[in-house]
């Protein structure tokens, strides 16, 4: 049987550091004096003590390491834990949710979709506010972790092909796991900081600034007032722009960077790929919108960029209502949202080197068609690819579609129509953020969703955040026989 004490006793000093970063939020209330603080002093007090309580009572199981079958549950069991303790102060704040919908917008946070259940942003108190951006901003780098320390190691959708990458060929420019993760950390708040000095210089609101890098450079989404990014149109959108394709870029390659490796990034083929895809969707876009709509050029490559980078990267800012641009531009939002950003990033989705795996599958098979005697082999970055990341990547392909298709019709089963059924399938398993139509789109929320679809969101937010099959293999009945 396995031992669950190594499980809990991370999830609880997990636990246990999330209740810490409520006195952020606290703070943030007693300094603007609404007489809120007393939620996140209680909310911390009652998910710190719960953390300490679990992790001491595991610790004396703890070991040497974690089995695979040990991290998988980990990797499911922390995401899963964590949004019902973030959900405690959105129960007991000026929300006042019910826990369905605080638990839904903790999960939207942690995860960093950006889908909110939350009308009425812009009277919120400050620290609730804040606390919306700190759950993704946390998120944000727990992911990157994830990406990079457990899912190659657990060899989930192809992510193994990273793991040679990242501690053995990269090696002599890369110091040790620990010190990789350690530097990302450092990187991150560097990022951080300087996106916040960037937005307050362009006229945003310290707070304002502060919150908006926290989502930004998760990816998440969560703003301050509820026409999201609409409210600092102008420079302030070219900036977020810069900074979602910054944080939508491998951040190893800024490790290396620091290392001494200046040429890292572009050598990346991931990069180039996420790069040169946003360029020509921009110019089209641009363009659309200027031969149908009276746009001035500079507004339309502004708010083609902007809602384009937003979209794709998962962030799922919304400057403009794009759905009255047109069935075009809403069936190409639709499908960059599948695309994603780069492995190894805070963005989220299928992940555009997926993409590149499965155009090189396909290219070999094609010349093996047309020249039955020769030897082709599918490559990556130059280096062949073996049939086991071949075939793990065509699976998680598979369960994307499979899983989409089954929320989907879950979600039509609770009485949503069509459109919103599909596109809220998709945003929650790619965790982008608004769906599509006139309740879930960038001009609505998801409010109004009955509770058998909010929950069913939730747990598509969950399994597309940790790539699908990493929590699928726990509903397997070898998983735990062992």
């Amino acid at each position: 049987m396995m031992d669950l004490r190594p499980v809990g006793y991370v999830i609880g000093l997990l636990v246990a550091i999330l209740g810490a970063t409520m006195l952020l939020p606290m703070l943030t209330d007693i300094i603007e004096g609404r007489g809120e603080w007393n939620v996140f002093f209680e909310s911390g007090v009652i998910t710190i003590l719960t953390g300490v309580v679990l992790a001491m009572s595991c610790s004396n199981g703890v070991g040497e390491g974690l089995t695979i079958r040990q991290t998988f549950l980990l990797t499911t069991g922390v995401w899963a834990a964590l949004p019902v303790f973030g959900a405690i102060p959105f129960v007991f704040g000026a929300t006042e949710l019910r826990f369905v919908d605080a638990y839904f917008e903790a999960m939207s946070g942690l995860t960093t979709t950006g889908s909110t259940v939350i009308s009425g942003l812009d009277d919120l108190p400050r620290g609730l506010l804040l606390w919306r951006g700190l759950l993704q901003w946390l998120g944000g780098i727990g992911i990157i972790v994830v990406a990079m320390v457990f899912l190659p190691e657990l060899k989930v959708g192809g992510m193994q092909i990273f793991r040679s990458e990242g501690f053995e060929t990269m090696g002599k420019i890369l110091p040790r796991a620990q010190e990789i993760a350690g530097q990302i950390s450092l990187i991150y708040v560097f990022l951080t900081v300087l996106c916040a000095l960037v937005y307050a210089g362009l006229g945003m609101s310290f707070f304002d600034a502060v919150v908006h890098a926290l989502t930004t450079l998760s990816t998440g989404g969560f703003s301050n007032y509820d026409a999201s990014f609409g409210t600092f149109s102008g420079p302030a959108e070219y900036a977020a722009s810069v900074f979602m394709i910054l944080a939508a870029l491998p951040f190893v390659r800024y490790v290396q960077f620091v290392n001494g490796r200046t040429s890292s990034l572009w050598e990346d083929s991931q990069v180039r790929a996420f790069l040169i895809t946003i360029v020509v969707l921009v110019l089209v876009m641009a363009v659309f919108l200027t031969s149908v709509f009276p746009h001035h050029w500079e507004q339309a490559v502004r708010e083609s960029l902007f809602n384009i980078v937003s979209i794709m990267s998962g962030t799922g800012y919304a400057s403009v209502d794009y759905m009255t641009w047109g069935s075009f531009p809403i069936m190409i939002f639709f499908l960059i949202g599948l695309i994603g950003g780069c492995a190894g990033s805070t963005a989220c989705s299928i992940k555009i080197f997926r993409y590149q795996l499965l155009i090189s599958s396909i290219k070999a098979q094609i010349r093996r068609i047309r020249s039955p005697h020769g030897v082709f082999v599918a490559k990556f970055e130059g280096r062949p690819i073996g049939p086991e990341i071949l075939g793990s990547v065509m699976s998680f392909f598979m369960f994307f579609v499979v899983s989409l298709g089954v929320l989907s019709w879950a979600l039509a089963l609770t009485g949503l129509d069509f459109i919103t059924s599909v596109s809220g399938a998709a945003t929650a398993l790619a965790n982008i953020g608004p769906g599509l139509g006139s309740q879930i789109g960038p001009s609505g929320n998801f409010a109004g969703l009955n509770d058998t679809a909010k929950w069913l969101l939730t747990v598509g937010m969950l399994v597309g955040r940790l790539e699908l099959v990493s929590v699928f293999v726990l509903f397997t009945i070898r998983f735990w026989r062992g």
